[in-house]
C-alpha cells in the first residue's frame, strides 16, 4: 500500500503509555464474536464484554515524541486515518451532508472510554458513545502471527472497518440497530448484529476504492490482503479455530464468504448506496 506521501489526521490522539479508567457499555468492536475462546486473542464488543457505568478520562494528545516501528505504525494509522476522512467528507457531502470524523485512540494495554475499560485483548473497537475508535498498535501482530492475515492494506482494512462503524452512527443507523436488537430474540438480534458489521466492510471497501482513485494507494496484493483478513476473521473461521464447531446461529459479525463478498462489494462500487446490507435477501 503506497501511503508515506499521504497527509496525517490531526485526528489522533495517543494515550499510549497512560492508564485505565472506570467502566461503561455500548461499544462496537471487530470481534463482537461471543466466543469466550476467541475474546483473548481478537477481542469482543465492549458493549457487550463490560461491565456497565460511566466515566472517561481527560488527556491523551497527538502522536509524537516516539521511534521506531511502533511510531511508524502510528504515522501509518494516521494516514489511514487521513484518507477515510477525505472519502466521508466528499461522500457525505454528495448526500448533502457534513461529515464529522472520528477521534482516533492510540493506547497499550488497557484504556477507558465512554464504552468502558477495555484490555488490548479485545481488539480495535468504535465506540459510538464518544465518537471515537480505540486501537492498541499490538493488535496487529496478534492480526498477523496468530490469526494469518499480514500485510499493510489488512491493517488499514481493519481501521477502515471501525470508521465505518461511526459512519453507520452519524447516519443514525447504528443507533436505530442497536435499539431494535435491544427488543428481538438473541438470534433475531444476533442476524441484525451480522448486517451492522457486514455493512462497515462493505463501507471499508468504499474507503479502499475512493482513496485509489484519489491517491493511487493499491498495490499488488494489497486486495487479497483485505480479503484475506476478512476471511480470517468471519465467524465461521473464528469459531472452527476456537471450537471445532460452526453455529450459525451464534454468528454477529457474518461468514468469511459474507465479510470478503460485502468488502468486494464496496470496492467495485466506491458508492455507500451499494451497501445496503439490510435490504431483503442482502445478508
Amino acid at each position: 500500500m503506497r501511503w508515506a506521501d499521504g497527509r496525517r489526521s490531526t485526528n489522533v490522539e495517543d494515550r499510549r503509555g497512560g492508564g485505565g479508567g472506570a467502566l461503561a457499555a455500548g461499544g462496537i468492536g471487530l470481534g463482537t464474536l461471543l466466543l469466550a475462546a476467541v475474546v483473548g486473542l481478537l477481542g469482543g464488543d465492549p458493549g457487550v464484554v463490560l461491565q456497565q457505568a460511566a466515566e472517561v478520562p481527560r488527556g491523551g494528545g497527538p502522536v509524537g515524541g516516539r521511534s521506531g516501528a511502533g511510531d511508524r505504525q502510528a504515522d501509518f494509522v494516521s494516514v489511514v486515518l487521513a484518507d477515510t476522512e477525505d472519502t466521508w467528507t466528499d461522500q457525505f457531502r454528495r448526500l448533502g451532508r457534513t461529515y464529522v470524523p472520528p477521534k482516533l485512540v492510540l493506547f497499550d494495554g488497557v484504556v477507558a472510554s465512554a464504552c468502558g475499560r477495555a484490555q488490548a485483548a479485545m481488539g480495535p473497537f468504535y465506540c459510538p458513545a464518544d465518537r471515537k475508535v480505540y486501537i492498541d498498535l499490538a493488535f496487529y501482530r496478534q492480526l498477523r502471527d496468530q490469526l494469518g492475515a499480514p500485510g499493510d492494506f489488512a491493517q488499514a482494512y481493519v481501521i477502515a472497518h471501525e470508521v465505518g462503524h461511526h459512519v453507520q452512527n452519524v447516519l443514525g443507523i447504528e443507533g436505530q440497530v442497536r435499539q431494535a436488537m435491544q427488543r428481538l430474540p438473541q438470534r433475531q438480534a444476533n442476524q441484525l448484529s451480522v448486517r451492522l458489521e457486514l455493512q462497515a466492510d462493505c463501507l471499508a471497501g468504499v474507503w479502499a476504492h475512493q482513496t485509489h482513485r484519489q491517491r493511487r494507494t493499491l498495490e499488488e496484493g494489497d486486495v487479497e490482503e483485505a480479503l484475506n483478513a476478512a476471511s480470517r476473521i468471519g465467524d465461521d473461521a473464528l469459531q472452527r479455530r476456537s471450537s471445532g464447531r460452526v453455529r450459525p446461529d451464534s454468528f454477529t459479525h457474518g461468514s468469511s464468504a459474507q465479510r470478503q463478498e460485502w468488502f468486494a462489494r464496496g470496492l467495485r462500487s466506491g458508492d455507500l448506496r451499494q451497501c445496503d446490507t439490510f435490504g431483503r435477501g442482502s445478508a
